[in-house]
């Protein structure tokens, strides 16, 4: 009922995970059943290993929560030793998220990538540019082709390409995202935002600003992947940003999107990804929807 396709991709279920909110691992798999989902998408990793932010790095907000974790991570190379072979046994389907800071880092991925047994690379674009005075890569149409026709240089293994919603321009970028090979776009990343502790005049996250996820951008998501979908036929969007329930989910779905991840929610209940698919199944029981195809862009007329 739920099965789908991300491109050439072939997923179980419309649902997985969020790229930063599970971990660079297997570390849901403590609380369900990875092979269950249509795939775990990791934690962003670069060709280096990388430190990340200043702490404090997340806060709670009224309306979700703000990070400025920084990209934290292993590198690469550590990951496909360490944490790879946990996912293979769990039979997840496997999504890598990379990221850099120039188009050689986002080559150095795709190379380091190559012929590894995993199922498609998420290329992250909503990074800082250190080529172009740290504009970020999402934020321009030529920077998004040229990192995502980096990272595909090395070999065929389906590339995504994940989307920041800051900017006007998030359909023209997602067509050159396309352009240069994206199989399908993630959108959308977190919202740039500040939250400032009113006591001590100062802000809550160590490296000051930070992206702001959960329920307060869902509708900004549901637009960007409509928005995307009409300018963009054919393409394959997946949908995040602010799923909580079933219901956000089935919105994203209409609106153009083929398959969704689950983030935030998962700092709330872990086992948020699996309650949101069966959420989703049995809303489409009850209608006697037997394909998540009825719904993918249903909103669209």
């Amino acid at each position: 009922m739920l099965a789908t396709k991300v491109g050439s991709l072939a997923l179980a279920s419309c649902v997985m995970t969020a790229s930063g909110t599970s971990g660079h691992g297997d570390e849901l798999g403590a609380y369900g059943d990875l092979s269950q989902l249509g795939a775990v998408v990791v934690k962003s990793l670069s060709p280096f290993a990388h430190p990340g932010n200043p702490s404090p790095r997340v806060a709670t907000v009224p309306v979700g929560m703000m990070n400025s974790v920084g990209l934290q991570g292993e590198g690469i190379e550590q990951w496909l030793a360490t944490e790879l072979p946990r996912l293979q046994q769990r039979g997840a389907r496997i999504v890598v998220s990379v990221w850099g800071r120039t188009i050689e880092d986002y080559a150095s991925c795709g190379e380091l990538l190559h012929g590894a047994p995993i199922d498609a690379i998420e290329v992250n674009v909503s990074c800082p540019n250190v080529e172009d005075r740290s504009r970020m890569f999402a934020h321009s149409a030529e920077a998004t082709f040229n990192a995502v026709a980096a990272v595909g240089a090395a070999g065929s293994i389906p590339r995504w390409a994940k989307l920041s919603p800051n900017t006007f321009e998030l359909p023209e970028i997602a067509a050159a995202a396309a352009q240069a090979g994206a199989e399908a776009v993630t959108a959308i990343n977190t919202v740039l935002g500040m939250s400032i502790d009113v006591e001590r005049k100062s802000a809550r996250l160590g490296a000051g600003g930070g992206g702001l996820s959960g329920p307060a951008i869902h509708n900004v998501a549901v637009r960007a992947v409509f928005e995307c979908a009409k300018a963009n036929p054919g393409l394959s969007i997946v949908g995040v940003g602010g799923v909580m329930r079933g219901l956000d989910a089935i919105e994203l779905l209409m609106a153009g999107a083929c398959a969704v991840q689950v983030g935030t929610a998962s700092f709330v209940d872990p086992r948020a990804p699996w309650r949101i698919a069966k959420e989703v199944e049995a809303w489409m029981h009850d209608r006697s929807i037997t394909s998540v195809q009825e719904l993918i862009g249903a909103a669209h007329g």
